[in-house]
C-alpha cells in the first residue's frame, strides 16, 4: 500500500531517501553537464573519425548499462546496428561477470564500455579482446578505477564518470538516473562526432535546461494535484502498470520505467510497444487483473486480505498529438475494459529534449512510489 501522506511532506521524503533517488532525479541535468565537460576533457569532442562505424557493441552490468544501449540504439536508428553485450557468470557480482565480443567483430567496430563500477575483471578481458580484434574501445567509468587501466592498455579512450554534485553518499542506486546520465552524456558526445546521433553541445544543454524544468515541476516541495511525478505515483499505488509506448524513444523510455519500477520500487510492471501492446497486453485487461475482476466475491471481507493488484495503463508518447498513431485504439482498448489510463507525453522540442522529460518525470515517480510504499511498511 501506498503511503500518500508522505508525498506532501518534502521533509519526512527526505528523511526516507537514504539511497538519494530524489536527489539523484534532481541532479539529472547537472550531472548532463558534468559529463558532457568530461568528455571533452578526455578529447571526445576533438576527435575526426575516418568514417561511421559498422557496429556499435555496448557492454556494462545493469540497469543503467542496458538503459543506454537501449536509449542509444533508438537514437542511432538506421544510422548503425547498436547492439548490448549480455554478460554471463555465475552471479551478478563484479568479478563473475563476463562478456564475449561476437566472431564477427572487427577494426570497423566500436566498443562502448559503461559501467558505474569499474571493477569488472570480465571487462577488462573484453577491452583487451577489442584491441587484439583491432576494435575502437571507449568507456565510461569511475576514475582511478582498475577497468581505466585496462582501456590504457587496449589504447582505448576513458571518460571519467560524473559524480554527483555534492555528493555525500553512495549512489546505491546504479539503476538510478544520475547513473544513467552520467554514461549516457559522453556516449552521446562521441556518437555525435561518428555521425551516429544528433546530440551537439548545443543540444546537450536543452537536454539538460529540459531535465533542470522538470525537476522543478516535479520536486519533492510541488504538491501532489500540480505534480505529474506524484500525481503517476498515486495512479499506480496497488496496480500492475501495463507500460505501452510510442515513439523511437518512448520504447526504451518505456522499459526503463518497467526495470526500475522492479529494482528501486518493488513494484512489477510489463512493458510493450504500441501497437503490438494491444494484443500482447489484452488479455491482461480481461482477466485476473482487469479492473472488475471476481465481481461474484464482491461483499467478501477484504480487511485482512491484500488488495488485488488491478492493470493499470500508462501511455508514454514521444510524439506530437495527429499523425499516425494508435493512442485512440490504445484508450478504446483501455476504457472497454474499464481500465484507468494514464498518459504522459514531452513538451515540444528536439528528440533527446523529450526523451529526457520521459526519463525524468519516470524517475521522479519511481522515486515516490519507492519512498512512500516503504515508509508505510
Amino acid at each position: 500500500m501506498l503511503d500518500e501522506s508522505i508525498l506532501d511532506a518534502p521533509e519526512e521524503l527526505a528523511r526516507a531517501d537514504r539511497r538519494g533517488l530524489l536527489r539523484g532525479a534532481a541532479e539529472a541535468g547537472a550531472r548532463v553537464r558534468t559529463a558532457a565537460r568530461h568528455a571533452t576533457e578526455a578529447g571526445l569532442g576533438d576527435l575526426r573519425p575516418e568514417g561511421r562505424p559498422r557496429a556499435v557493441l555496448i557492454a556494462g552490468p545493469g540497469t543503467a548499462a542496458t538503459g543506454v544501449a537501449d536509449l542509444l540504439g533508438a537514437l542511432a536508428g538506421a544510422s548503425a546496428p547498436v547492439a548490448r553485450l549480455h554478460p554471463t557468470g555465475v552471479a551478478h557480482a563484479a568479478g563473475a561477470l563476463r562478456w564475449t565480443l561476437p566472431g564477427w567483430a572487427g577494426p570497423v567496430d566500436l566498443l562502448l564500455i559503461a559501467t558505474t563500477d569499474g571493477t569488472e575483471p570480465g571487462l577488462a578481458v573484453l577491452a583487451e579482446q577489442a584491441y587484439r580484434r583491432g576494435c575502437t574501445v571507449v568507456a565510461v567509468a569511475p576514475e582511478r578505477s582498475p577497468l581505466s587501466e585496462a582501456v590504457d592498455g587496449a589504447h582505448g579512450v576513458l571518460v571519467p564518470m560524473a559524480k554527483a554534485p555534492y555528493q555525500e553518499y553512495d549512489e546505491s542506486a546504479a539503476a538510478g538516473p544520475g547513473a544513467l546520465w552520467a554514461l549516457l552524456t559522453p556516449l552521446l558526445v562521441l556518437l555525435d562526432k561518428v555521425g551516429l546521433v544528433e546530440a551537439s553541445p548545443g543540444s546537450l544543454q536543452l537536454v539538460a535546461d529540459r531535465l533542470d524544468r522538470t525537476a522543478e515541476r516535479c520536486g519533492p516541495a510541488i504538491a501532489t494535484y500540480s505534480n505529474p511525478a506524484k500525481t503517476l505515483a498515486t495512479e499506480l499505488a496497488d496496480s500492475l502498470p501495463l507500460i505501452w509506448s510510442e515513439g523511437a524513444g518512448a520504447g526504451p523510455a518505456g522499459r526503463r520505467f518497467a526495470a526500475t519500477l522492479a529494482e528501486l520500487a518493488g513494484r512489477p510492471a510489463l512493458s510493450a510497444e504500441l501497437p503490438e501492446a494491444l494484443p500482447a497486453h489484452g488479455v491482461l485487461l480481461a482477466g485476473a487483473f482487469a479492473a472488475g475482476a471476481d465481481p461474484d466475491d464482491f461483499f467478501r471481507d477484504r480487511v485482512e486480505e491484500p488488495q488485488a493488484l488491478h492493470a493499470r495503463v500508462v501511455l508514454l508518447r514521444d510524439r506530437p498529438t495527429g499523425g499516425l498513431t494508435a493512442a485512440p485504439a490504445a484508450r478504446e482498448l483501455a476504457l472497454s475494459h474499464d481500465t484507468a489510463i494514464s498518459e504522459l507525453e514531452p513538451e515540444e522540442g528536439g528528440e533527446l529534449e523529450q526523451l529526457a522529460e520521459l526519463l525524468a518525470v519516470t524517475d521522479f515517480a519511481t522515486a515516490y512510489l519507492a519512498l512512500a510504499s516503504r515508509t508505510h511498511g
